[in-house]
């Protein structure tokens, strides 16, 4: 299984960024998380999305602010960030449990990630 995570960067409190997760070698109908961790601070499973879609989570500390879809080939998966805070910033990445459900328990697989920081 491999994770490749692009799209971070620097924005502004406020702003929006939109991060993609290319996926590759393994069942494309596993459900994906993105997690995130912040120097200091716990791993945090924001959001995830079964392989068909119809399925998500949203952690609340997220909830509308960021949405999370896939494509249809479902390969890659993507997390729209907006109304950024600077509570957000960290690394990004994606993960799968190799099942279908959501939210994740734990991960078997997981990407490098990709920096998010969020300051004025």
């Amino acid at each position: 299984v491999r994770f490749v995570e692009s799209g971070g960067g620097s924005v502004q409190p406020g702003g929006s960024l939109r991060l993609s997760c290319v996926a590759s070698g393994f069942n494309l109908g596993y459900a994906v998380s993105w997690y995130r961790q912040a120097p200091g601070k716990d791993e945090e499973q924001v959001s995830c999305i079964s392989g068909t879609g119809l399925n998500t989570y949203y952690a609340d500390s997220i909830k509308g602010r960021f949405t999370v879809s896939r494509d249809r080939a479902a390969t890659t998966t993507y997390l729209q960030m907006n109304s950024v805070r600077p509570e957000d910033t960290a690394i990004y990445y994606c993960a799968t449990d190799r099942t279908f459900n959501c939210p994740l328990t734990e991960y078997d697989d997981r990407g490098q990630g990709t920096q998010v920081t969020v300051s004025s």
